[in-house]
């Protein structure tokens, strides 16, 4: 409590400055599109997402001062928080719907249509910010000092620092427009390979293979993660491609193994390395990443009790009686009538398969994860945030509970899939939520607005998403080459396992049995289980990314503000780099689906040979990286 009597924030309560206006609102939603478009397409190549609030804050700030030529500091804040939102909904979407598209191809459902998936999105959005609203009080302003909310405080530090905010703004732009022309050269015009690879040794009886893609977004990953977190993930891609699949290979050309159709050889000789992978190593990483998720969640545990029991009993301290304008928020009478409707919407809407008995699983899990999330991300940050965890542990619930009470087949798996899509998408935009209003808190702006901003985040989004969502699975397909969609695809393989028993278990054990040797030697599962399972070439790219960060953590700098700057610089134009791949991603995906992608394809005109080919890859990921340096390291000069 002597936290909240003492601190002040940067704007006081006393001061009204422009927050919620026009502008804001229309700047907001534009960037939750375009951020939940981005982070959609690269979840679903890469598994994971990146936070959208620093860039959104940047961009805002850039708009605002030179375009606009004013500047209101809780302008910009309510921008931000507006487009997080998209990025939170689209990560809760991306690891869960395109089970949905997988079944449809295999005949056992129709696609989700449209309004469906904006129903789901939208109940799960706001289901994630009403159940937060009252935890802030609890969280936010009870717990000041004690809870640091690492990604909110960053925004506010970026947000304070606004004299830079054009500057900075410039190097996001930069990145997006850079990026963009890297992706329409390499994917577009297809003027240069968008791998290059090696085999593994000179020995022609191994079939081991590394390589690296020459993607600015996977490369942006690698850096703004860091290098532990990237080669984690790339020591589980040389398990995979340069371990795993050679001893397959071994088993002999002639040999079929379930679930397999075709021999080792044949699948090897006309599909690559890739053939083995789809039939056989996903399996594996699938195990180790369910068994990375659980084991996240069940380290957790002890906290989550802790920080949900914490999270009541503040809560029963009640909102406070201030009248500040500091200390608004939406009234409690508001908060309960809006969850109510949204339950009974839950369990009565034909969009929302999962009846009354998923409407009330939804409820007692939703609140439980929210206010687990709100508080975790207060401790550890949303990167460290066990999402997955959360949506595996409520899937296996869920499937276990409607295949006991007779509700299997595609009924079952409709509904366990859609009970964890609002799940995952809750504990999310909790998240997010939580971290834009300490945000708020720091800079003095108004919680009833941000609350606003928050919802009008999640409906954008989710009128959005599904149609981002179709493109992408029209243009090349949920679980291919070009988009793995890893998330989902372990949640589809998870529901199927219980429902129907028809998982290669063998298979399944054996990434189960090396998710738990690789906690035992104290190394993170999820992100190395994330590298078991996707191909070698994008786990070597990310690492690139993350040996480039690692440069500038051990370079000697005149002082450690210089070092901070730098590599924050480095973090926003990679930011820049990931919105930039993501947007051209969804442009190429429409020409695809308009079937034009071919009338742009100029590899035939060069017609280049394997090794000039390579070379040319090697060249332009070099300038690639080249240009990460000029950007980190400008300082104050424009981009």
């Amino acid at each position: 409590m002597d936290n909240e009597k003492q601190f002040k924030p940067f704007i006081p309560a006393e001061k009204i400055m422009p927050e919620m206006t026009a502008f804001s609102i229309i700047m907001g939603a534009i960037l939750s599109v375009v951020f939940g478009a981005a982070n959609a397409y690269l979840g679903l190549r890469v598994g994971m997402t990146v936070s959208a609030s620093i860039p959104a804050a940047v961009i805002s700030m850039g708009v605002i001062r030179k375009i606009l030529h004013r500047d209101s500091i809780l302008e910009n804040n309510f921008v931000q928080t507006v487009g997080s939102a998209g990025e939170s909904v689209a990560a809760g979407a991306i690891f869960t719907l395109p089970a949905m598209f997988l079944w449809a191809k295999d005949g056992i459902m129709d696609k989700p249509d449209l309004f469906e998936i904006m129903i789901i999105c939208i109940v799960g959005g706001l289901l994630g910010v009403f159940f937060m609203v009252p935890l802030r009080n609890a969280l936010i302003v009870k717990e000041h000092g004690t809870l640091p909310y690492p990604e909110g405080q960053a925004c506010a530090e970026v947000l304070l620092a606004g004299e830079e905010g054009g500057d900075s703004a410039s190097v996001v732009f930069a990145g997006l427009g850079i990026s963009a022309a890297f992706k329409f050269i390499i994917d577009g015009l297809k003027l240069v390979p968008s791998e290059i690879n090696t085999p593994g040794t000179g020995i022609s009886s191994f079939k081991g293979q590394i390589g690296t893609q020459i993607y600015p977004a996977v490369f942006s990953v690698g850096y703004i993660c860091g290098p532990k977190i990237s080669s984690y993930m790339f020591c589980g891609g040389v398990i995979s491609w340069m371990m795993l699949i050679p001893l397959i290979v071994m088993f002999g050309p002639e040999t079929i193994m379930y679930p397999g159709t075709a021999p080792i050889g044949e699948i090897f000789a006309e599909n690559g390395v890739g053939g083995i992978w789809g039939s056989y190593i996903r399996y594996i990483g699938a195990g180790a990443l369910a068994t990375g998720g659980m084991i996240s969640l069940i380290k957790s545990l002890p906290m989550i009790v802790t920080t949900f029991r914490d999270s009541m009993k503040a809560l029963a301290g009640g909102q406070g009686d201030s009248t500040l304008r500091t200390d608004k928020n939406l009234s409690m009478k508001v908060v309960v009538i809006c969850l109510a409707v949204l339950i009974v919407l839950t369990a009565v809407l034909p969009q929302i398969p999962v009846g009354i008995g998923g409407a009330v699983l939804i409820a007692v899990f939703g609140f439980f994860f929210a206010a687990v999330s709100s508080r975790m991300v207060g401790i550890v940050g949303s990167s460290n945030n066990p999402v997955s965890g959360m949506a595996i542990a409520t899937l296996l619930f869920s499937t276990i509970v409607l295949k006991a009470t007779g509700t299997i087949g595609a009924t079952g798996m409709k509904t366990a899939i859609a009970i964890g899509t609002v799940i995952c998408i809750v504990a999310a935009i909790a998240g997010d939520t939580s971290q834009d209003l300490k945000t708020g808190y720091l800079v003095g702006a108004t919680p009833l607005k941000q609350q606003y901003g928050e919802v009008i985040g999640v409906i954008v989004s989710a009128i959005a998403i599904g149609g981002v969502l179709y493109l992408l699975d029209s243009a090349w397909g949920f679980g291919s080459e070009q988009l793995g969609a890893p998330q989902a695809t372990l949640m589809k393989m998870i529901i199927e396992g219980v429902m129907g028993g028809q998982l290669p278990w063998g298979l399944v054990i054996t990434g189960v049995v090396l998710a738990f040797v690789v906690e035992m030697l104290g190394i993170p599962v999820l992100p190395f289980a994330i590298g078991v399972y996707l191909p070698i070439q994008l786990s070597a790219c990310i690492m690139v990314g993350g040996l480039v960060r690692l440069y500038f953590d051990r370079k000697k700098f005149a002082s450690e503000q210089e070092k901070t700057a730098t590599a924050n610089r480095g973090v926003l134009y990679c930011s820049g780099m990931i919105a930039g791949e993501g947007l051209v991603g969804i442009l190429l995906a429409v020409l695809a689906v308009l079937g034009v992608d071919g009338k742009i394809d100029l590899s035939g005109v060069l017609n280049l040979s394997a090794s000039a080919g390579t070379i040319a890859s090697i060249v332009v990921f070099a300038v690639m990286i080249l240009l990460v340096f000029k950007f980190a390291l400008s300082g104050k000069k424009k981009a």
